[in-house]
């Protein structure tokens, strides 16, 4: 298992009927911003249900577990959550560690 690819936060989302597409521009800039000020970043995919178009599951993979526990803790990171999941019916998110690699 590759050390960088170790630490997940994730994020699942269920975005209010007719907000989809705003919520997908606020998630790009709000992990625009997170690649840009937070270097511990690798990478980061939002995926949509197939059977259900308001809802969404994010991922990023970070490079340890300060990078993301710094990101999760800065004013920015709250604001910008946020702005995001003000167009969500329910949010739950999370900080997770890679235990078995196949």
């Amino acid at each position: 298992m590759l050390q960088e690819n170790k630490y997940w936060s994730s994020g699942k989302w269920q975005v209010k009927e007719g907000s989809a597409d705003e919520f997908i521009d606020r998630w790009r800039e709000f992990l625009t911003w997170t690649g840009k000020e937070h270097q511990g970043l690798l990478g980061a995919r939002l995926v949509r249900d197939l059977r259900d178009p308001n809802a969404f599951v994010s991922f990023a993979s970070w490079h340890d577990l300060d990078s993301m526990r710094a990101w999760q803790a800065s004013p920015e990171f709250t604001e910008r959550l946020n702005a995001a999941s003000a167009l969500c019916e329910d949010m739950q998110s999370g900080g997770y560690e890679v235990v078995v690699d196949i």
